[in-house]
């Protein structure tokens, strides 16, 4: 309510007037207090501070904004029913006594299916399971441990929570994993896991990807799938084991085998090059002699047709001037004319008596 301020005035001019009456010059007078301009002015502000106190104490009471961060979407829901079109990240006003909203994670997630007990620390993005125990094509125990990376998609989360409610992913991803695992190895035998680990990976892998990622709305999209580990019984371990030596010295024996064929091609080889050399130098060697013997017998061809009779005759009257000349130097010299009269003829000079005894012989 206002101050009247019209009473303190009058008092203050009546006592101005009678001052001097009573005290003799009035020099002790105190004026009243005079309040600040504010306060005179506040009934007349009041109401407006008190509508904006009770509009920020509702603010912090009931909260009705949210804030949306990156990896996330809000999911607003009105009076139970959920809007289609989901919150992107950013600030968000909502009723709150008619609406609510749900912040949901769309960022990429992981379970891990493992034997011991590992620690996840406080991030909730990661679920740790059990490892999912699988019995083999003739009935043994295997245990598979494997990561399964995943997220929820942004734009159907509205309709996912709305199908599945929040934990979609105990009823959408977790099952297909161990529904497709138990399918894929419980199809081989133990022993073959090990050595067909690869070819396993990929079939699980696919068979989640695609089995998740047919649902209606395609709810969840996964990332990868890693196949970490795959623990067999001791027994089968020991068979393996002993499988693994076998084969090991099957192929240190089948080297040895290679090692001593390709030894014994190298030597094969080796005297077939040295029998092909002999062959082709005795080859050469024979198609010398032939090529002499060819030149040879071409020579004689020429030779033999050259000797005329003409020719013979002036050979025969050349040699038989000869053996006049020998006969003249040695009148006892006998001489031994070739068959037919043909050159050349032999003489002896009988004079040389070993010569005469070997003729005589």
């Amino acid at each position: 309510m206002p101050i009247d301020n019209d009473y303190f005035k009058k008092r203050q001019q009546g006592n101005n007037g009678g001052g001097s009456n009573n005290n003799g010059g009035g020099g002790n007078y105190q004026p009243p207090f005079e309040p600040p301009e504010f306060f005179k002015n506040f009934g007349k502000k009041a109401g407006f501070l008190y509508v904006i106190i009770i509009i920020i104490a509702a603010l912090f009471i009931f909260k009705p904004f949210t804030i949306i961060e990156s990896g996330q979407v809000g999911i607003k829901s009105t009076t139970g029913k959920y809007s289609e079109t989901p919150l992107t990240p950013g600030f968000h006003f909502y009723l709150p006594v008619f609406q609510k909203v749900i912040v949901v994670d769309t960022k990429v997630r992981l379970i891990n299916y493992a034997s011991v007990e590992t620690s996840g620390g406080f991030d909730q993005s990661i679920k740790l399971n059990p490892a999912i125990n699988i019995l083999d094509a003739r009935g043994l125990p295997v245990s598979i441990e494997l990561t399964v990376q995943y997220r929820l998609t942004a734009a159907g989360a509205p309709a996912t929570i709305a199908t599945w409610g929040l934990s979609w992913e105990d009823k959408i991803v977790n099952p297909v994993v161990r529904n497709i695992v138990r399918n894929v190895v419980g199809g081989f035998n133990a022993e073959e896991l090990p050595t067909r680990r690869n070819e396993i990976a990929t079939m699980i892998e696919n068979g989640i990807r695609t089995q998740i990622e047919a649902l209606e709305g395609r709810p969840v999209s996964v990332e990868s799938v890693q196949l970490r580990e795959i623990v067999l019984p001791e027994k089968i371990k020991d068979q393996i084991e002993r499988v693994q030596i076998a084969n090991q010295e099957a192929q240190r024996v089948r080297y040895e085998v290679e090692r001593a064929k390709q030894e014994a091609e190298k030597k094969a080889a080796l005297a077939q090059g040295e029998a092909d050399k002999n062959r082709i130098e005795a080859q050469g060697r024979a198609d010398a002699v032939t090529i002499e013997a060819k030149a040879q017998a071409a020579a004689n061809k020429e030779i033999a047709q050259s000797l005329t009779p003409k020719l013979l005759e002036m050979q025969q009257i050349q040699i038989q001037g000869k053996f006049n000349d020998a006969l003249r130097e040695n009148k006892d010299a006998k001489i031994f004319l070739t068959p037919g009269g043909s050159t050349p003829n032999i003489w002896v000079d009988t004079k040389d008596k070993s010569k005469t005894s070997a003729i005589n012989q």
